[in-house]
């Protein structure tokens, strides 16, 4: 019935960012983002991190929009359409199984978006995974689809599907050239390792040079390491994570996390030409936590690097106040003391003087911009508030407070 047809259905929810300890690297059908190989990684939690996106559909919309940050971005970009396709094919096909009624008018309006991120974008922080994690889950909602999200994700953002879900995930590969399978599965949740804790230490806010996406298709192209590593190495190495994460082993965890990220380093400078994400930070980054481990005698500390100079830390909770004091004598903060250290709140610790002797470093100032304390986290929610929604009553952003 026409009158039931509400003028403006409107749906706020939040997504999480996640890191990859098993990295996704290079696909095997561009079109549907399928991977060469299965990745597993750990959700943020969002208090620190995460995407906030609105959709709201109307039939008094003319056309598809969508805002990110406040500004309006071009609708038409594939990797968007892919995913405005798939929800509404879903929808459609919700629609079509069951005896109910015909389908809504609903289905043919157009949708308006809007996308805030409470982080940098595009700065090796993994803003594409949650936001399109977010435009897959609020499209969802207003469309009234329930079924697994992971291929709707995928298409606008590989690591997106892993966003899905909360705690420690596993995107598998899947064998059917069509993707079905190529889904993303839960291996523990967010309250399976309380201790764990994650430290983003932040050398640069810039874009990148190279996306990610040319990077793995040049990759793909060129690099034999490549197609080793995911033929050979990963199918073990997440047989392994799985069991190190379930067993909350952090010594396997942290050494298997290490390792797979200079892999898949050594696979960008494999490319050619070569690709190097990495800057004298991060390399200063990876050697402070190396010497932090050596002087302790065991894996107290873990580094994993994304497509960018940026160094994501795991460790446990009791390990946390040492390492920022060492992070703090490589790196001394320039100016904004007050400011280097935010998320979860950290105890002050002092360095032992053979600790202080072991860093063995001449410290770089300003090296690391800031760091962000956080630990895992949940999948995303949807926001009953209705302060929350970013879009008016008429379907446009709403000013900024």
């Amino acid at each position: 019935m026409a009158s039931e047809e509400k003028p403006l259905v409107v749906v706020t929810c939040t997504a999480p960012v996640n890191i990859a300890v098993i990295k996704y690297w290079g696909k095997r059908d561009e079109d549907l983002v399928l991977p060469i190989n299965s990745s597993l990684s750990v959700t943020l939690h969002q208090d620190q991190l995460k995407t906030t996106t609105t959709a709201a559909i109307s039939k008094d919309f003319t056309e598809d929009r969508i805002w990110l940050n406040g500004r309006e971005e071009d609708v038409g970009q594939p990797r968007l359409q892919a995913c405005l396709r798939e929800i509404r094919r879903l929808a459609r096909k919700r629609r079509s199984t069951g005896d109910e009624d015909p389908p809504p008018l609903s289905l043919s309006y157009k949708v308006h978006i809007a996308s805030v991120n409470n982080f940098p974008t595009a700065a090796g922080l993994a803003s594409s995974a949650a936001g399109y994690a977010c435009l897959a889950y609020a499209l969802a909602r207003v469309y009234g689809v329930d079924s697994d999200l992971s291929e709707v994700a995928r298409r606008g953002s590989g690591s997106a599907c892993r966003s899905l879900y909360g705690g420690f995930v596993e995107w598998q590969m899947g064998e059917r050239a069509d993707g079905k399978d190529s889904v993303a599965r839960q291996v523990a949740p967010e309250s399976h390792w309380p201790e764990l804790r994650v430290l983003i230490l932040v050398v640069s806010a810039e874009r990148k040079l190279m996306g990610s996406t040319a990077g793995m298709q040049t990759s793909v192209e060129t690099s034999p390491l490549l197609r080793f590593r995911a033929e050979a190495v990963v199918p073990g190495r997440m047989v392994e994570m799985t069991h190190c994460v379930r067993e909350r082993d952090f010594q396997g965890f942290g050494r298997l996390t290490m390792k797979d990220s200079n892999q898949f380093h050594a696979t960008c400078l494999d490319t050619f030409p070569p690709i190097s994400y990495l800057s004298d930070i991060s390399r200063r980054i990876v050697r402070l936590v190396h010497c932090f481990n050596a002087h302790h005698g065991q894996t107290k500390v873990a580094y994993t690097f994304d497509a960018g100079p940026n160094a994501v830390v795991f460790t446990l909770d009791d390990t946390v106040p040492e390492f920022v004091a060492a992070v703090r004598h490589c790196f001394p903060p320039e100016s904004n003391g007050d400011k280097f250290l935010k998320g979860l709140p950290v105890r002050p610790a002092s360095l032992s003087d053979e600790l202080r002797a072991a860093l063995d470093v001449d410290p770089t100032p300003g090296g690391v911009k800031y760091i962000i304390a956080t630990q895992v986290g949940p999948g995303p929610q949807t926001l009953d508030d209705p302060h929350a929604h970013l879009l008016g009553p008429d379907g446009l952003p709403k000013p900024a407070a």
